[in-house]
């Protein structure tokens, strides 16, 4: 392994392509399995319905035309990049920002892929309550959202593991 991911955030890449691969995986068999608009329920407040989101998170955008395809597309990308460089800027000794990193980019990857390929993004996870449902999703949104949830933990907690790490030891 080269030093430079040994010693970087960069070490932790490989859970961006396993949020890829099986957040591909999962579209895929949805696709295969079902029809879309299918839906099939799992248990009494879950179903997996099989949708194409034209839009962003909660369908935003959903029927603007078409340009925002590309529009989510490049802002994806130029986060993915900066992502990459700010893994590369994180120092050894972290691991939690790194990992939120890496979660945020193979769910990134894996939806773009879907708008580069498909024009839309495959959803397919439906957890209602009643007859309100929320926006369906998919297994790149998860990632997304737990890396989020991730760096806001370490927004939280790591300002005090660094006071508690420059205290001296008595």
């Amino acid at each position: 392994m080269p030093d430079i991911l040994k010693r970087t955030g960069l070490r932790f890449l490989w859970i961006s392509l396993v949020i890829i691969i099986l957040d591909q995986w999962s579209k895929h068999a949805v696709v295969a399995a079902m029809d879309l608009y299918q839906s099939v329920q799992v248990l009494p407040s879950f179903n997996l319905t099989y949708v194409h989101n034209y839009g962003a998170a909660f369908s935003f955008l959903h029927g603007a035309g078409g340009w925002q395809r590309w529009f989510f597309t490049v802002i994806a990308l130029v986060v993915s990049v900066m992502i990459l460089w700010w893994l590369r800027q994180t120092p050894r000794h972290q691991v939690r920002l790194p990992v939120a990193f890496s979660c945020i980019l193979g769910g990134a990857i894996g939806n773009v892929y879907d708008r580069l390929v498909h024009g839309y993004v495959i959803d397919f996870l439906d957890f209602y309550i009643g007859q309100w449902h929320w926006p369906a999703f998919n297994i790149a949104d998860c990632a997304i959202f737990i890396g989020a949830a991730l760096l806001i933990i370490d927004m939280i907690v790591r300002p005090e593991e660094d006071a508690k790490a420059s205290k001296p030891d008595k």
